[in-house]
């Protein structure tokens, strides 16, 4: 339990840290630097997912292993961060460009669901092909996945989570 609570408190001077050079900033008495603002993005990350997702991912996967990912996108520098950016997109384009062929197991497909394992692999602190699995099916179940999947194309969720299990081995 003490680990949690450290956790909760490293999170909440951080916080206040960065809310008081915030407030300096704006009123003029301090010059965030770039990498101050990165931490601080990075942060924002963590405690809004932490706040949407928290308790449900947390219960999912347990205290341990969120705090792990945690700390690797806390620990990231911008150069990965636009990596990860980077392969965010290229999944989005490959993900489309498959989704026009109809079919999860095509080339295209796969290479849509290789490119989303290289994204998750900037997150998680270790990979697997059940977890990948799970989580494309979350894709499914979950309508706040599935509408961000499917906002510009309807089934996409459905196809990038066929595709995945296809990649992966497993079956639905």
């Amino acid at each position: 339990m003490g680990n949690v609570y450290t956790t909760i408190r490293k999170q909440l001077d951080s916080l206040i840290a960065n809310a008081e050079k915030t407030i300096a900033l704006t009123e003029g008495r301090l010059t965030m630097t770039d990498k101050e603002k990165f931490r601080g993005f990075k942060q924002k990350l963590i405690d809004d997912n932490e706040k949407y997702y928290g308790k449900e991912i947390r219960k999912k996967y347990g205290d341990d292993t969120v705090n792990r990912s945690n700390e690797k996108l806390k620990n990231i520098k911008l150069e990965e961060y636009e990596e990860v950016t980077r392969l965010a997109n290229e999944v989005t384009a490959i993900l489309a460009e498959a989704f026009d062929t109809g079919d999860p197991a095509s080339d295209i497909a796969q290479k849509a669901a290789d490119l989303h394992k290289q994204w998750l692999a900037h997150f998680w602190s270790e990979y697997s092909k059940e977890a990948h699995a799970s989580l494309a099916q979350m894709y499914v179940d979950d309508e706040r996945f599935k509408a961000y999947y499917d906002e510009k194309q309807p089934e996409t969720a459905e196809f990038h989570s066929d595709a995945i299990h296809i990649y992966t081995g497993y079956k639905k």
